[in-house]
């Protein structure tokens, strides 16, 4: 029995129609962070400005261990780039740790400095953070480098002893000079111009590499806090307000390197 007339054409046409469907079109994937690189700090390369020191902080918002401030000195008349150098939190922790010493043979200079969980209670956080950069900026110094200028991430120069109080610092200002362990030595405040720079610790290497700097060196201080103090569980969380951290506060209570000034649960 023939097939009805038409029926072929028909048939031909759904095959031609199935076989021209639009595909639903796929989403791009998306793309990683650009590498830091040195474009924005080698704007500020001119006469009595050679060398710039990245800064950037870790533990701001910890709820226990120290606040640490990160310095990366660079050379802009002749630095070269550093490959596989992010913000310290887009790398894996043992990536972190490979690069540091990468880091530290790289600048020209470079330092880490603490403010503990007790200096944070007794200045507040602004003073603090400006402890313990005055403590890395002291060991820069110390080194026989003196920065022209800084690049600090984020939108706040909690770096520059301010001339007067504003609402982002704490009653607790730390002077120039001033330290609030005793038997330590007079510590040289940050005399450079700073320029803060919103997520400079993305874009700007020098700032990339102190972030580094600083995580590293804070990890491993939590890491030896943590056998003292296991309950917490501050190999994993560094000290953070995670919710396993929380609840162990809940039963256990804050620690002499809890932030007993915070609201911790």
């Amino acid at each position: 029995m023939s097939a009805p007339a038409g029926a072929g054409a028909k048939a031909a046409t759904r095959k031609a129609a199935k076989g021209t469907a639009k595909k639903p079109l796929k989403k791009p994937a998306s793309s990683a962070p650009s590498a830091p690189t040195l474009d924005v700090e080698r704007t500020f390369l001119g006469p009595g400005v050679r060398y710039l020191a990245g800064v950037d902080e870790v533990g701001r918002g910890a709820f226990a261990g120290p606040v640490s401030v990160g310095i990366a000195v660079v050379d802009l008349q002749e630095q070269s780039l550093l490959d596989g150098v992010r913000d310290s939190k887009l790398l894996k922790p043992e990536d972190r740790e490979r690069l540091e010493p990468l880091v530290r043979g790289w600048a020209v200079a470079s330092a880490v400095g603490h403010a503990s969980a007790a200096e944070i209670d007794a200045l507040g956080i602004i003073a603090a953070l400006r402890l313990a950069g005055n403590r890395a900026w002291g060991d820069i110094l110390a080194g026989g480098t003196r920065p022209d200028i800084v690049l600090l991430d984020g939108s706040h120069d909690w770096l520059t002893l301010p001339a007067q109080v504003s609402l982002f610092d704490d009653a607790g200002l730390l002077a120039a000079g001033e330290a609030p362990v005793t038997g330590e030595p007079e510590l040289p405040a940050c005399d450079a111009p700073v320029h803060t720079r919103v997520k400079a610790d993305m874009s700007c290497l020098s700032v990339a590499a102190a972030s580094v700097l600083a995580k590293v060196a804070r990890d491993r201080m939590m890491l030896e806090l943590h056998s003292e103090f296991p309950a917490f569980g501050w190999n994993e969380n560094k000290g953070y307000g995670t919710a396993a951290h929380r609840e162990a506060l809940r039963a256990a209570g804050p620690s002499s390197h809890h932030r007993s000034s915070w609201n911790l649960i």
